[in-house]
């Protein structure tokens, strides 16, 4: 089975011998890096968030009493 570049669809070399496989070459491989980092690729559905929330934020420190009212 020949597989092609997901990138440009030029045939694509072995894994063994293709050090940036599954791509061409290096510039297909940081092109297609470039894309997610720019967000043009997206996972569909609600985002969810940075990962901040209830791992040490600001909103903790509210919590367990202590403060004065």
């Amino acid at each position: 089975m020949r597989r092609h570049c997901p990138a440009c669809r030029q045939p694509v070399g072995e894994r063994t011998v293709n050090q940036s496989f599954p791509f061409c070459s290096e510039r297909c491989r940081l092109a297609d890096l470039g894309k997610w980092f720019d967000g043009q690729y997206r996972i569909p559905g609600e985002r969810a968030g940075d990962g901040a929330a209830g791992v040490g934020g600001a909103d903790d420190e509210d919590e367990g009493g202590g403060g004065t009212t």
